[in-house]
């Protein structure tokens, strides 16, 4: 089950020459559990999915389970993929595991219609048949799940929230119309106070990969709405506003990089580091 109110989005570990390091994904999720985040996304928000083949991300999927981690903190799996096929068998991995619940991408580039998505999403539930985040990405996907579609998936009960639901408008007619505990992430710190004030409820973090502490802390007083002095406000915000200044996966792997805790490079055209 799907029950911390935030997951860090981690970027994946990779070898110099590129390839998947498991061990050391494995052992960053660690990490940050060891710095009191509960709960985590792997193989999603970051981006780096999609580069990923589909025996690398069944490979991450067997050494997760595998793992006494998996016991311990609550892990979420991104599943997406262009073939729908693909992401059956994913979601068929996952279906054997402990891991906690799925984060439920539409494929990229082909701008699928809504029933068609609703139609990809439907099968893929169904077969790994764990609590699910649908995850609407419109700017990176070109594919914006309508609220009528969005509405419709939420009659699944296994469907329990939605990452990056849309606009005001959007999310007011969502909380109108559905009518079960329903839960809205906001991805990413940017805009975050402003999107709770209009509902959104849950984060899936980024910058906590790099402030684990004090990201938890500023969400759960931003999320309760809670004094945060001003002091402490602006230095959070300066380390949000760093963060996401050029490509944030970049900034995350360089920021682990140069404290010795070695997550590689990104995969080409992102830049490398020395």
């Amino acid at each position: 089950m799907i029950t911390e109110p935030m997951h860090v989005a981690i970027p994946t570990a990779f070898y110099d020459n590129e390839e998947l390091n498991t061990t050391r994904t494995i052992e960053f999720i660690k990490y940050l559990y060891k710095n009191g985040i509960e709960s985590v996304l792997v193989c999603g928000t970051t981006g780096e999915q999609h580069s990923l083949s589909l025996d690398e991300k069944i490979e991450l999927v067997n050494a997760l389970n595998e793992d006494d981690i998996v016991n311990h903190m609550e892990i979420i799996f991104g599943v997406s993929s262009i073939r729908q096929k693909e992401a059956e068998k994913i979601a068929e991995a996952i279906n054997q595991t402990n891991i906690s619940g799925i984060m439920l991408g539409f494929p990229p580039y082909i701008k699928p219609s809504q029933n068609e998505a609703i139609n990809y999403a439907k099968a893929i539930i169904a077969i790994a048949d764990k609590e699910t985040i649908l995850y609407n990405n419109p700017s990176r996907t070109g594919f914006d799940l309508s609220t009528e579609a969005t509405i419709e998936l939420s009659s699944i009960i296994n469907v329990i929230g939605i990452k990056d639901a849309g606009d005001n408008t959007k999310l007011t007619t969502l909380k109108k119309n559905i009518k079960k505990p329903f839960f809205y992430y906001a991805g990413g710190e940017l805009g975050f106070k402003e999107k709770v004030d209009i509902g959104y409820n849950r984060l899936s973090s980024i910058v906590g990969n790099i402030y684990p502490v004090e990201i938890t802390n500023w969400f759960k007083r931003i999320l309760n709405k809670n004094d945060i002095a001003m002091n402490e406000l602006e230095i959070i915000e300066k380390q949000i506003t760093e963060s996401f200044k050029g490509n944030v996966i970049f900034n995350i792997k360089k920021a682990h990089n140069q404290k010795s805790f070695h997550l590689g490079p990104c995969r080409t055209p992102i830049g490398h580091y020395n």
